[in-house]
């Protein structure tokens, strides 16, 4: 389990460092070469609540994310550096050349890849402190590539071949594409309405054998802290191929202070013996009190944090049905589910941060024994800095 008190030097240092590094000057528009630095501080911390069936969940708090990078242009091209000090060793995240042509943009090196609309949020921005079980099971995530993306008129369109390795996760061989569009037809400030789907197609080379990791689907469904919780839906180690094949559909919605989205996704593997498939799904809504209306990124297709209209800040209610299904044949058969429910409050200061606080009611199943393997209440929260 992650423990905050290992890395409460790392910590300091970096909160000392992050108000520092707001402060750098940012170069102007017309320079040749230009830098502008950003990070993040992310401390969550969770209490359990356990029922007498499966392991128990420990109780934790901990520096879940510590990012810093810098962006700019150099030359013809825009660039960016991102990594992730929170843990035991440096985790790069994006780190890229990009080169702008009108409305399209071309992409090269590491970057998050396009799909599902949670996923491509930043978790800055995410309502709830754990992202959809579709965005943890099903989104392919940073990885080496080349991606092209671009919009006009309300219509995003984004597509790229990229690596299943990344840089720190080299091990994992293989090779996939794939591509996210949509259609905006309302997108004016608190007027919005949003359609997307998106598809990949991945192939992954002898997972499990020569050195290459297997491929699993596990999400943890009691979030970041439930190490109990993992919920194995796909396990390919054999050695064999395996190409998998996803889709998802995506819709979202602003009226004012009240927001929504849905999406729901599909993954399909076979090795030529094994078969396998998870589905995913949520429904999410959002109520900010105070009257802001959530804002919206037609370029990208996605949506960013609202702006606190009160020097006292912003509030905001959300809510969130979340089911996800796997089942594996016929070989290794099993069929496991999980449904969980949160409810949250956010609150966002003028700038720069974020107090968060869910409470999720999650429940794992059996379908093949028809047994329910527990049932774990989890009050997560946490506070943020970024810049």
């Amino acid at each position: 389990m992650p423990s905050s008190s290992r890395r409460a030097p790392r910590a300091t240092t970096l909160l000392l460092m992050f108000p520092l590094l707001a402060m750098l000057p940012v170069a102007h528009a017309e320079d040749t070469v230009t830098l502008k630095p950003s990070g993040r501080l992310h401390y969550d911390f969770v209490r359990f609540d356990n029922d007498n069936r499966g392991a128990p969940e420990r109780d934790g708090d901990d520096l879940r994310a510590a990012w810093l990078a810098i962006a700019g242009r150099f030359h013809v091209v825009d660039y960016k550096l991102e990594a992730d000090f929170a843990g035991h060793r440096p985790v790069a995240r994006d780190a890229y050349i990009a080169r702008g042509f009108g409305d399209t943009t071309v992409t090269l090196g590491q970057f998050k890849q396009f799909y599902t609309l949670d996923d491509r949020g930043s978790s800055n921005h995410t309502l709830a402190v754990e992202r959809s079980w579709l965005a943890q099971a099903l989104a392919p995530g940073y990885r080496l590539g080349l991606g092209v993306n671009g919009q006009h008129a309300g219509v995003f369109w984004s597509g790229s071949v990229y690596s299943l390795e990344s840089i720190d996760v080299w091990q994992a061989k293989g090779r996939a594409a794939g591509a996210r569009a949509g259609y905006a037809p309302w997108r004016e400030p608190g007027r919005v309405l949003h359609f997307g789907a998106a598809l990949a197609r991945e192939r992954y080379d002898h997972p499990g054998a020569d050195g290459a990791p297997a491929l699993r689907v596990q999400p943890r469904v009691a979030g970041y802290f439930g190490d109990n919780s993992r919920l194995s839906l796909i396990d390919f180690r054999g050695g064999r191929d395996v190409s998998v094949d996803k889709f998802g559909v995506e819709a979202a919605g602003v009226h004012g202070a009240w927001s929504w989205q849905a999406e729901y996704g599909d993954a399909r593997y076979d090795d030529g013996r094994q078969r396998g498939r998870v589905e995913a799904g949520y429904l999410q809504g959002s109520w900010l009190l105070t009257g802001e209306a959530r804002p919206y990124d037609a370029k990208a297709g996605r949506f960013v944090p609202p702006k606190p209209q009160r020097r006292s800040g912003a509030w905001e209610l959300v809510a969130r049905y979340d089911h996800i299904r796997g089942r594996q044949w016929p070989l290794d058969r099993r069929e496991l589910s999980a449904d969980a429910w949160t409810v949250g409050v956010n609150w966002y200061a003028p700038r720069h941060f974020r107090v968060m606080l869910d409470w999720t009611d999650t429940r794992r199943r059996d379908e093949v024994g028809h047994r329910t393997l527990d049932r774990t209440g989890v009050l997560a929260g946490r506070v943020q800095f970024d810049f």
